[in-house]
């Protein structure tokens, strides 16, 4: 066996690893927990291709790996996440109750059908997984929105009531129709035929990059004054500086 092919794929378990724990504090509502493993693991995700990379050893078993850890940490983990949250609320109805309080994982699966479409999530990231290892356009950016930053933004929603007093956030995380409708678009943008920027730096120059410059720099500002509130909006930045990206190139051909 040779070790330098295997160091990257080390990195990529590590990502399976986090997720596969993360589901297990997903179905017990330990948003926090589960937050901070799917960052690790999404941080393992990074630098398991980094390596590839940088040590020569690309190849399709790396390939075939990566989006089967993705799937997890990514897909299945932001699944449950959504349904918990949806279960959460449809119990708060009739109770009012903490969303640390561990009676929500022992009734995340004894309510109603509505919470299941918070694993469309689950359903879509699968395919665009699936779709992404035999789509040749996207070396150099994306053709609809990556699941980890998906799942970034579902994972940010519950933390909102825990790490902030901004009312008109917690209610839309609080209201089942407004994470219904993120599911369902999350969904579509997952496989939607738009072509969103890449974060890899090919060089360090504005002109090629400004748009990357702007992205990272907005970010950081959002971040540093709306903290986790901004980890949703960021991820909604992406997209929105990518679609106008799209146009702006449309007029100018």
């Amino acid at each position: 066996m040779n070790i330098k092919k295997q160091i990257p794929n080390l990195f990529t378990l590590g990502n399976l690893l986090c997720g596969t724990i993360a589901v297990i504090a997903a179905v017990n509502a330990d948003f926090e927990l589960t937050a901070l493993l799917v960052v690790l693991g999404i941080v393992f995700d990074f630098f398991d291709g980094f390596l590839a990379r940088m040590l020569h050893v690309t190849g399709e078993l790396g390939k075939q790996l990566d989006s089967l850890a993705d799937m997890v940490t990514s897909g299945v983990v932001p699944g449950i996440v959504m349904l918990s949250m949806i279960e959460i609320n449809y119990i708060s109805q009739s109770e009012v109750i903490d969303f640390n309080n561990k009676v929500y994982a022992e009734t995340i699966f004894d309510t109603g059908y509505i919470k299941f479409l918070g694993l469309l999530l689950t359903l879509a990231a699968c395919y665009r997984l699936a779709n992404f290892n035999i789509d040749t356009r996207q070396s150099d950016s994306f053709i609809g929105l990556p699941t980890p930053a998906m799942s970034l933004f579902v994972i940010a929603l519950p933390l909102i009531p825990m790490y902030t007093e901004n009312q008109f956030f917690i209610d839309q995380v609080q209201n089942n129709y407004f994470l219904i409708g993120a599911a369902l678009l999350l969904s579509y943008l997952m496989n939607a035929e738009i072509q969103l920027f890449s974060l890899k730096f090919k060089s360090f120059g504005v002109q090629e990059n400004g748009l990357k410059y702007v992205f990272l720099l907005t970010s950081l500002v959002l971040l540093l004054v709306l903290h986790v509130i901004a980890i949703p909006l960021v991820i909604i930045l992406y997209v929105l500086l990518s679609v106008g990206s799209n146009l702006s190139k449309k007029k100018a051909v």
